[in-house]
């Protein structure tokens, strides 16, 4: 990776921020809207609520996707209420199908690997989470799908001469990620699926 960790850890951050502002930018909106009716109900709160729990959501799944992880257990439970707070209002939808708690890095793997799909379903459509054995598939079903065959070499260890951008890190995150816990991506491609396996 020709990244360097201090810029790595700069992209990140780059990253947060970019997708926080729009929600942040929203919630002085509706603050705005507020102040001017003179109104505590109506389109001006649920705006606010709408984009406090947009942030919200985000900042959790990052926490996980960029955060430290350790060796700790995530309880089905927890995983599930983030992307379901991350799909709500969204055109991209995520399931997650492993019933039992899993290892922090191994869900951390996971929502790295959802990032990279979401960039490559613009348009919307379906995201699915299954493990068996302890081998992971993360798929990404969608009638249109937009793929940057370069910048998806760079996941499984491909030669990339694609330039990471804050809003792509992750695609320079997973590879590095399951490195170092001694897995290989793998990535398959159709007309309308792709498929992540670590």
């Amino acid at each position: 990776m020709s990244e360097n960790s201090v810029n790595l850890a700069a992209l990140i951050a780059s990253r947060i921020c970019h997708d926080l502002i729009s929600p942040i930018g929203a919630i002085n909106n509706g603050l705005e809207l507020l102040g001017m009716s003179g109104d505590l109900g109506g389109p001006e709160l649920e705006l606010i609520a709408d984009s406090v729990g947009n942030a919200n959501a985000r900042i959790r799944f990052f926490r996980v996707a960029y955060g430290s992880a350790s060796d700790q257990q995530m309880g089905r439970a927890e995983v599930v209420s983030i992307l379901e707070d991350m799909c709500r209002g969204a055109r991209l939808q995520y399931q997650w199908s492993p019933l039992d708690a899993c290892n922090r890095r191994e869900v951390r793997l996971a929502f790295l690997a959802l990032q990279c799909l979401e960039t490559a379903l613009p348009y919307g459509g379906k995201a699915k989470v299954f493990c068996a054995d302890g081998k992971w598939t993360v798929i990404g079903e969608a009638t249109k799908i937009n793929v940057d065959d370069d910048l998806w070499a760079r996941i499984s260890g491909g030669q990339s001469r694609a330039t990471v951008t804050p809003a792509l890190v992750q695609f320079a995150m997973l590879p590095e990620v399951a490195k170092e816990m001694g897995r290989t991506v793998r990535v398959e491609q159709s007309l309308d699926k792709i498929t992540i396996n670590f």
